[in-house]
């Protein structure tokens, strides 16, 4: 080899070396201190994308996870003023058949009255029941209701499903086929609760009325038109729901509905009871039993936009639960009237049909408890769900670009002995020049 001085090219190439050996290093250094292998989209282009959107979604799945908390906590919250309503209504139930019972005076009644207008002002301060200040049960969050509005419409499919409108009324059977013994002198009492007043029908005696003139046949003691106020009708299709879409019986079979004439709470029918007396004056348990086993199939709601709440539980949009919540307020529950007037319950007749009131008013609140009650179960599983897909997430990210500590320790090691190698031979490398000193003496 030539022994020159201008160009050290052992030394340059040592050096260069070196330079390669302090940036490996350097990288070594940086994914140990870091604990990460991929540091900068330098490290691995599409690994630090993919980590990156990973991380992003693993931001959305804990804030998904903080909403779904928020949002069971305000169906908490809902649950309380909904479960107040309920305790409310069961006192309130035994208030009236405490009225029903002829042990007591109409002066006792109207005492009892006194508790009862008291507890209807409570339910409706459970209806503005609020969370961030939203008021969650006074309807200001229901569903979409189309207009007019719903009708109510009542429903007993215990009688006999091979029922018509033109049957006798002497002629009915239950379901079983068993005649409901409704004699021709027998007498049929209908109260019905309309606006927070009672209004009683009677038929006179049954005679040869037929089924469809369950209602018209009778006649109003208050002088109001039934014809006005419902109607009964026997079909498998029992109406439309808040939506337009019709609703059928339960079976599928024909049934008796009783349908308001008017849409929304102004029409509202909050209360039906039936009571066949016999010629003797003796009560014909097995017909009212029959006749009183109706069911609201549904409810008079208002024209109503769709203000249901939204709770976004998921990192895409309307991933969401949507939920809205009825009214729950005691005009909507039948014990008031758009005029303030509370359910009467100051007469014999007035407290016994306020007992189908109240029955209705609890089924159409423990409907509202039901829903509440399964989107907070559904909040339970949606939370449960969101955590592992975050603990997932996390992991599959981990194995991206968390890095392998021995492996890393292993490789910084080596590079750190290369470089101190490098080092070395540069010093060896510069002193192969100084060589050239000894032919110049």
């Amino acid at each position: 080899m030539a022994m020159v001085v201008k160009n050290n090219i052992p030394a340059k190439n040592t050096l260069n070396q070196l330079d390669k050996n302090d940036k490996a290093l350097a990288k070594s250094l940086k994914k140990v201190s870091s604990g990460m292998k991929i540091n900068s989209a330098e490290d691995d282009a599409s690994g630090y994308s993919i980590s990156e959107k990973m991380r992003t979604q693993m931001r959305s799945l804990e804030q998904d996870i903080d909403n779904a908390q928020t949002g069971a906590s305000m169906l908490k919250v809902a649950e309380g003023g909904v479960q107040s309503t309920v305790d409310i209504l069961s006192t309130l139930k035994e208030k009236v058949i405490n009225a029903a019972n002829d042990t007591n005076t109409d002066a006792d009644r109207a005492t009892i009255q006194k508790e009862l207008d008291q507890a209807v002002d409570q339910l409706d301060e459970n209806a503005n029941v609020q969370y961030n200040g939203k008021i969650m049960l006074d309807g200001s969050h229901n569903n979409y209701v189309k207009s007019p509005g719903t009708l109510t419409t009542l429903v007993n499919e215990s009688l006999s499903t091979n029922i018509a409108e033109d049957d006798l009324l002497t002629d009915l059977t239950d379901v079983a086929g068993r005649s409901l013994g409704i004699k021709m002198d027998s007498v049929i009492e209908i109260s019905y609760v309309r606006q927070g007043e009672t209004h009683l029908l009677r038929m006179d005696p049954v005679g040869l009325n037929e089924v469809q003139t369950l209602l018209t046949g009778c006649v109003s003691t208050d002088g109001t038109d039934v014809d006005d106020v419902m109607s009964v009708s026997i079909n498998s299709t029992i109406g439309v729901d808040r939506v337009g879409s019709p609703v059928n019986s339960v079976n599928g079979e024909k049934a008796v509905i009783f349908t308001a004439k008017n849409p929304g709470l102004d029409g509202q029918i909050s209360g039906l009871t039936f009571n066949v007396i016999e010629k003797d004056g003796s009560i014909n348990r097995t017909a009212n039993a029959v006749l009183n086993n109706y069911y609201e199939a549904i409810k008079a709601e208002n024209p109503s936009p769709d203000n249901a709440l939204v709770f976004q539980v998921g990192t895409k949009a309307n991933q969401a639960i949507k939920m809205g919540f009825s009214d729950v307020r005691s005009e909507a529950l039948g014990l008031r009237g758009k005029d303030g007037s509370t359910l009467s319950i100051t007469s014999q007749m007035k407290a016994n049909a306020a007992i189908s009131v109240l029955d209705l008013a609890l089924s159409k609140v423990l409907d509202v408890q039901t829903t509440i009650g399964s989107v907070e179960s559904r909040m339970e599983y949606t939370m449960a769900n969101l955590t592992t897909a975050n603990e997932n997430t996390n992991s599959a990210e981990s194995v991206i670009r968390d890095a392998d500590m021995a492996k890393e320790m292993t490789t910084y090691t080596k590079n750190n002995v290369l470089t101190q190698a490098a080092q070395s031979m540069l010093a060896q490398a510069n002193q192969n020049s100084s060589a050239v000193l000894s032919l110049l003496q």
